[in-house]
């Protein structure tokens, strides 16, 4: 029949044992590299959303700048929501899907009350199957005429469940927009 404890001599090399196995310091790198590893991923993914949205936002303020110096030297005759929106892409090359993700609003300033677009801008909503045809902010103006246009577009975060895209102010679709704005003075006809 056995004891039911272990001899005093067991019992002392089986603490000996225990005591030098959690006295090892092997695998404490594994433990570094655990704790460390996330927080770089999380600020390398962040890094690259702000980097491609800094990108994005440079080339559409691009893109309007330069579509709104062709529409005052009247390069662009008798502008139309369209004709704005496809010179604004083809000029900004970097916004993806940019025909179905951008809106231009283009309204003239009234003198009067110096107003000016408002707070909010309208940007397309992806959730709609149907859009209206002209936006309620469109309007070319007429010669001599101080004129107010603002782009929005609507981009997909890269990392949407990490860092920078997790923060990113979003629509109930999961996109977030990028507004660029200008004004300008209609050439006299």
């Amino acid at each position: 029949m056995t004891p039911a404890f272990p001899p005093a001599k067991t019992r002392a090399g089986l603490w000996r044992r225990m005591t030098r196995w959690a006295r090892r310091e092997d695998g404490t790198a594994t433990v570094e590299f655990v704790v460390v590893v996330p927080i770089l991923l999380i600020l390398f993914m962040s890094s690259v959303e702000a980097g491609f949205m800094q990108l994005r936002y440079v080339m559409l303020e691009r893109g309007v700048d330069m579509t709104v110096r062709e529409l005052r030297l009247g390069q662009i005759h008798q502008p139309t929501q369209d004709k704005l929106r496809n010179e604004i892409c083809r000029l900004a090359m970097v916004i993806p899907d940019c025909v179905n993700s951008l809106l231009v609003e283009l309204r003239p300033v009234d003198t009067s009350t110096w107003g000016g677009m408002g707070d909010t801008s309208t940007c397309i909503n992806r959730d709609e199957p149907i859009a209206p045809q002209e936006p309620p902010n469109f309007n070319p103006g007429v010669g001599d005429q101080l004129m107010l246009i603002r782009a929005c577009a609507v981009f997909d975060p890269i990392y949407p469940t990490v860092g920078l895209g997790l923060q990113l102010a979003k629509d109930v679709g999961g996109t977030y927009h990028l507004v660029a704005s200008s004004a300008f003075v209609n050439e006299p006809s």
